[in-house]
């Protein structure tokens, strides 16, 4: 999976390889839809080399082509929710496993960089898993609490109503991507 999306990426990189220094974003297909986040964010130089519908364990298996090639300036990642969304039987212990995982993949080769982690997001369409979104962005916050130059972005609780349920209208006509 996601081989022809990867391609896609390295073909961007051979055409021109992007100067060090970027933010690079990696992840899922809620970075790979933001199409402007570089208006978003105009001081820093972003790099976006995420994929749609990719899961943690795709990262891991894709660091040689959308991580390591790169010498960011921090990194950002947003991944997880495909992982409990592909098998019902991925526990939160399992996600935040591989999300250890790929951190200390990362870590192994940016020791000192910055590294954010954006939570999974309540998405509307996948209210059935946002017990297990929680949960496991909230053992991802505790465990990256523990290192230096870590970020966790709690984006999870900032879309909900007070009711709990998801700000529909944050949300675009899937249910699943933001507007």
């Amino acid at each position: 999976p996601f081989w022809q999306e990867v391609q896609a990426l390295k073909q961007k990189d051979s055409l021109a390889f992007p100067a060090p220094g970027h933010t690079l974003f990696i992840g899922s297909s809620s970075f790979t839809m933001w199409k402007d986040a570089q208006d978003y964010f105009p001081r820093h130089k972003i790099l976006n080399r995420a994929f749609g519908g990719s899961t943690l364990l795709d990262m891991i298996r894709f660091r040689y082509d959308v991580v390591f090639p790169y010498q960011p300036k921090q990194i950002v990642l947003y991944c997880g929710e495909n992982d409990f969304a592909a098998n019902d039987t991925v526990s939160v212990e399992t996600v935040l496993t591989r999300f250890k995982m790929l951190f200390a993949i990362v870590r192994s080769r940016y020791k000192n960089i910055p590294f954010a982690y954006v939570s999974m997001k309540p998405s509307p369409s996948r209210q059935h898993l946002m017990p297990k979104f929680d949960a496991a962005n909230n053992q991802i916050k505790i465990f990256l609490s523990k290192y230096r130059k870590t970020a966790f972005i709690d984006l999870y609780h900032k879309m909900l109503n007070p009711d709990g349920s998801p700000i529909a209208e944050i949300f675009g006509p899937d249910k699943l991507h933001m507007n």
